[in-house]
């Protein structure tokens, strides 16, 4: 059984098994670390924890008589500071906050702060480069619920020369005052968070999702917020509860997010998974996700920051990863302004979502929102109503359901217009469709460049169980249930070896699609 060693940390390394197999294996296999069984498990991407700073290790994986074993050294760690040890409680009512900051303030280059087991009742902590944080097994670090505890990082600043802006926070795409979040990094680089522990935003124990659109004070927070970082790795937490979106890198490079363990409730508002804003080189590897939202949304902002601080978001690989609940699986969008492109998604299991593959976009987002190259493959989609939806008509914003995002009538092409390139679906399996397997909808003066669809097998759920939906968020669009494709100003489309079960129509219904191959689509 081979496999790659991922990312190496001071005390733990993460894994992925070289296999074709989606998420898991069919059986369980061992993790053995200098000979000793240390883990058993079925996910493809494993972590294992405990073990030294600076040290030599064996990893074996695989089942008895057919072991593969390689070699990784731990990296350096130059001193370890427990926050007990500056004072904090840990009793899950005491603030802890002043000692953990004390703790982090501390902290020399390659330091690790520590949090052993315990509740750790805190505001915002703020961390810097070349430091691990190590919240052990049964360490929460658990969020105070008085927003006038949080302090408020402003959106934009002006510098001293007036000749540049400052940029801090950000709410929904826009450089607006916001809260600061629970673990928030701001221009850090080489920093860590790893451990079997807990962010718990303590969201619903507070008044963060109540009147969630309204402004009081600044906007909400996320759990976790990386601005301008380089090289920031998050391994085996699970971040839960959070009042807004979960965890948000904001215009930073080379990042990994492994094996965590996302979840917010199902009715929980605006609390997306992890999303990446104007971030380039990310690599997701076996997380869950489960939340109110959705699950992961790939952003590069509104208009203003993709005309003042373009950042294209690009290079983003999500692989072995399952997607429970939530609006969509794995969206692109709507705050796209300065476009999105190397999306790679595969091997992944989405359960029980609104939609899988979401892209969504809209007039207003610019000619720099070039959404492109992005590739889904090797996936497994049970219960998804509409797995695959493409809407640049999407009626977000204030003046979203307005006129001029709206109307379906062709309007000018200008710098205000937005691009949608090539989107491809490869290889997948969808069980329990309901609405629509594929809904795309491009604007009349500016269509979808290319959807491609190939080997795909879509089985809907019978007529007495599908509820009707609207697949796509705009106006003046009817519901819709058991339809296999609807496409309307696509420039090209591509159907190739799709079996489709139990729809209610015999045929794609094709409207403005300028170039279509059909090869071996099957109504069963």
């Amino acid at each position: 059984m081979n496999f790659t060693v991922v990312e190496v940390f001071n005390r733990s390394v993460t894994i992925e098994l070289d296999s074709e197999e989606i998420f898991r294996q069919s059986q369980n296999y061992s993790v053995y670390i200098n000979g000793k069984k240390v883990l058993e498990d079925d996910k493809n991407v494993v972590s294992v924890s405990g073990l030294l700073p600076d040290t030599k290790y064996v990893i074996g994986v695989g089942t008895e008589g057919n072991i593969c074993e390689k070699e990784f050294t731990t990296r350096h760690e130059s001193v370890l500071l427990d926050v007990t040890a500056f004072g904090a409680k840990k009793d899950g009512k005491t603030s802890d906050t002043a000692a953990i900051q004390a703790a982090i303030c501390a902290c020399p280059k390659d330091g690790t702060v520590y949090l052993p087991k315990g509740t750790y009742y805190t505001t915002p902590v703020f961390l810097k480069s070349h430091m691990t944080l190590w919240l052990d097994k049964d360490a929460v670090l658990l969020g105070d619920t008085d927003r006038s505890h949080y302090p408020v990082l402003p959106g934009m600043i002006r510098t001293t020369d007036e000749k540049d802006e400052y940029n801090i926070a950000s709410w929904e795409g826009n450089p607006l005052d916001s809260f600061a979040s629970l673990i928030t990094a701001i221009d850090c680089e080489d920093v860590d968070i790893i451990g079997e522990g807990t962010l718990d935003g303590n969201a619903q124990n507070g008044d963060w999702w109540v009147n969630p659109k309204v402004k009081r004070g600044a906007w909400r927070p996320n759990t976790v917020f990386f601005a301008r970082c380089n090289r920031v790795r998050m391994q085996s937490v699970t971040v839960k509860n959070s009042p807004c979106w979960t965890i948000h890198p904001y215009y930073s490079e080379n990042l990994s997010f492994l094996n965590l363990y996302i979840h917010n409730p199902s009715d929980s508002p605006n609390t997306d998974g992890l999303d990446p804003e104007s971030c380039k080189n990310v690599l997701v590897l076996g997380i869950t996700i489960s939340v109110g939202d959705d699950c992961m949304a790939i952003k590069s902002g509104k208009y203003y920051m993709s005309l003042m601080h373009h950042k294209v978001t690009e290079n983003i690989i999500i692989r072995n990863c399952k997607f429970e609940r939530g609006h969509g699986s794995v969206t692109v969008g709507s705050e796209a302004a300065g476009g999105v492109k190397g999306i790679r998604v595969s091997q992944c299991i989405f359960d029980g979502t609104d939609r899988g593959l979401r892209i969504k976009t809209r007039r207003g987002r610019g000619e720099r929102s070039v959404l492109d190259d992005i590739l889904f493959e090797n996936i497994k989609m049970d219960g998804v109503h509409m797995p695959f939806t493409v809407n640049m008509f999407y009626f977000c914003d204030p003046d979203g359901h307005s006129d001029y995002v709206q109307n379906q009538a062709p309007a000018p092409v200008d710098e205000m217009t937005p691009v949608i390139g090539s989107i491809t679906g490869k290889n997948i399996e969808c069980k329990g469709v309901s609405a629509c397997m594929l809904c795309a909808f491009g604007l009349p003066e500016r269509p979808i460049g290319k959807l491609t669809f190939e080997n795909i097998k879509a089985e809907f759920l019978p007529e007495s169980k599908r509820v009707p939906e609207r697949p796509v968020m705009m106006d003046n669009f009817d519901e819709m249930s058991g339809r296999s494709v609807f496409a309307k100003n696509v420039k090209e489309l591509v159907l190739k070896n799709i079996d489709i079960k139990g729809c209610a129509d015999r045929e794609p219904e094709l409207s403005n699609v300028e170039n279509s191959v059909i090869e071996e689509v099957k109504y069963l």
